[in-house]
């Protein structure tokens, strides 16, 4: 999931897309890089801030909710069993365990609720951008959003070939 010239060309041209977009709105692609990599130097995980909000010096990202370790640990595992996918459309839920069903399960209804808000420090470096944990939420189908993987979970590397990546 994080490894960029692995995604179809779908996910590569939706995740350059959004986060070019996204970069132009926090004021330049320096300003976005700059913002994940203060993400990465919060340990363990900058989920679990308790201020709910990392910033750098010319952007900030907030969020409503402090998530809890158990939950990001059902996150990575996940992750990590997807790791070398190509296809960045998995279905969370693919899971004939009854009992990993219904961790996943848990874990959704406490995160699908969060939203996470970019902003530029400057007002007049542009509006910023917004995003969810999940892309597709319904009873039998949950996608995680590749712009939240890249964001907290992918290297900035990641980030930086999405942004050179043409269409």
């Amino acid at each position: 999931m994080c490894n960029f010239t692995k995604q179809n060309q779908d996910a590569k041209a939706f995740i350059h897309l959004f986060m070019e977009k996204a970069s132009q709105s926090v004021g330049g692609t320096n300003f976005l890089l700059g913002l994940i990599e203060a993400m990465k130097t919060k340990r363990p995980n900058p989920l679990m801030s308790k201020e709910k909000k990392i910033s750098s010096n010319k952007t900030s990202i907030s969020w409503n909710k402090v998530v809890f370790k158990d939950k990001i640990d059902v996150l990575e595992e996940i992750l990590l069993e997807y790791r070398s996918s190509e296809n960045s459309d998995l279905n969370i839920l693919n899971y004939d365990n009854a009992k990993k069903r219904k961790i996943i399960l848990n874990m959704l209804k406490t995160l699908a609720p969060i939203e996470f808000l970019v902003k530029p420090q400057n007002p007049n470096d542009g509006e910023g951008f917004s995003f969810k944990i999940f892309d597709i939420v319904d009873e039998n189908d949950v996608k995680l959003n590749p712009i939240f993987i890249a964001m907290f979970f992918c290297s900035t590397e990641f980030t930086k070939k999405a942004l050179k990546y043409e269409i």
